[in-house]
């Protein structure tokens, strides 16, 4: 047998292996499908080794667009994974259930805690897809349906099927879904403003950092978005807000609100600075240490049976605090 000299053992290549597609992948292209099985490998290695005939199917060569069936088997060659990818497989994230708000065979909602992104990624090694897929082996898939931001706290909905994953995600881009946030900003919010429609720029900061602006609709790049606001409650110097988004744009609550001289409370990329300081001084009121965003009520129909499903959580802890004590400061009307 022949050895590679120096070769490192964690990027040596591995041997032909076969795998057989099951039901959860019936329907899906051959290089998708690959490329869930592949983590690591460059999408042109994955079309040159189809093209190659390295791939096959039940022997048989296969393009690109050729979709897999159930109970196929799937020839994959020898390949080699980058040292980054051969890293995070020895040292992958740590398994980490979330609290349950639903939960059966197609799908479940977690309450995502602020602080946690939903996937790894942007110098983040893992998130919450990570921690579940590790904390449940046994799960044959598990997907996001859609994303939060890392210090948004609320319902979060992953697929336990593709069907089902395909189908939510159809619903949320079709805007059939019902999504609603409760969000502190700045200052008191006018109540005749309810309805907020101002396309949206996404952009880079020169360290690479994404960044959203307001733009004006002669700009190609914008993107329509509106989002509803509701007064839920008036605090001393703040608004409660009940935020309905009708499209589901990169920060766009956050963005929206701020446009509007509103900012959300602890907004570290859009807020007032000044403002988000003093509210996390501890003082009279529990300091507020993250931002006041959270994704409160989630409606849609239900990806099997078609039923309207209606879902809530509540304020977490740390935010209702925050809300009480400040109730106690107003004065009576």
């Amino acid at each position: 047998m022949n050895h590679i000299i120096g070769a490192k053992s964690a990027t040596a290549t591995p041997a032909v292996k076969w795998l057989l597609v099951d039901e959860e992948s019936a329907g899906q292209r051959l290089d998708n499908f690959l490329m869930r099985h592949l983590k690591g490998v460059p999408k042109t290695h994955v079309y040159r080794i189809i093209r190659s005939g390295e791939v096959r199917i039940n022997k048989g060569r296969a393009s690109a667009e050729t979709r897999v069936e159930s109970g196929d088997e799937v020839r994959l060659p020898p390949v080699r994974v980058s040292d980054k990818v051969a890293e995070k497989a020895a040292h992958p994230a740590p398994g980490r259930e979330f609290p349950l708000l639903l939960e059966d065979d197609s799908l479940m909602a977690i309450n995502k805690p602020a602080g946690v992104a939903v996937h790894g990624g942007s110098g983040v090694s893992f998130g919450v897809i990570e921690q579940l897929r590790q904390a449940r082996p046994q799960a044959k898939l598990l997907e996001l349906v859609h994303r939060l931001d890392r210090d948004t706290s609320g319902i979060l909905l992953v697929a336990k099927k593709r069907s089902a994953l395909k189908n939510l995600q159809d619903q949320f881009r079709e805007r059939e879904t019902g999504k609603t946030y409760l969000a502190l900003v700045k200052g008191d919010w006018p109540a005749k403003l309810k309805v907020i429609d101002q396309p949206l720029h996404k952009f880079l900061l020169p360290d690479g950092e994404r960044r959203v602006k307001v733009t004006t609709p002669e700009d190609p790049d914008g993107m329509r978005s509106i989002t509803l606001v509701k007064v839920a409650q008036r605090l001393p110097g703040a608004t409660l807000l009940e935020v309905t988004i009708k499209t589901g744009r990169t920060h766009q609550i956050r963005v929206h609100l701020a446009s509007q001289g509103h900012p959300i409370a602890g907004d570290d990329k859009y807020g007032d600075f000044d403002w988000n300081r003093q509210l996390q001084k501890p003082g009279a009121s529990p300091g507020l240490k993250r931002m006041f965003l959270h994704a409160w009520r989630l409606q849609f129909n239900h990806p099997v049976t078609d039923e309207r499903v209606a879902l809530q959580a509540d304020l977490p802890p740390e935010l209702k605090a925050y809300v009480d004590h400040a109730q106690r400061k107003t004065p009576p009307v």
